[in-house]
């Protein structure tokens, strides 16, 4: 407890948890907002339940996956864990998924050429 690696880890992860806080609060109020008034308080109820058992759920996972440290395998003499893997596999997919994104952005998404577009020159 008296670690300040600790405390800084945890007052990283309680700033986190209430900036998603607070978006959950005003993404679920601006989709309540669309519903008819009895509906509303209702809607937000659940919404918010859910968002804060999903949290809890993947708060577990996470301390789960920081336990997964026994050695699987070995690559070139560094031994690889279950949660190296996953951090490998979350930033092979971070970045493929920023590429694609940025790719559209820059080129726009793919055209469909169908016969319409495509005038017949004689």
């Amino acid at each position: 407890m008296t670690s300040p690696e600790l405390w800084v880890a945890f007052v990283t992860l309680l700033l986190l948890e209430i900036v998603l806080g607070i978006d959950n609060v005003i993404f679920i109020s601006i989709l309540a907002g669309r519903l008819p008034e009895e509906q509303r308080r209702r809607a937000q109820v659940v919404g918010l339940s859910s968002a804060l058992i999903t949290r809890l759920i993947l708060l577990a996972s996470l301390a789960w996956v920081i336990g997964l440290t026994a050695p699987l395998f070995a690559v070139w003499g560094h031994e690889m864990s279950g949660r190296d893997l996953i951090l490998l596999l979350g930033g092979l997919f971070l970045l493929g998924k920023a590429t694609f994104e940025i790719h559209e952005q820059l080129e726009g998404a793919p055209s469909v050429r169908t016969r319409s577009n495509c005038t017949a020159r004689t």
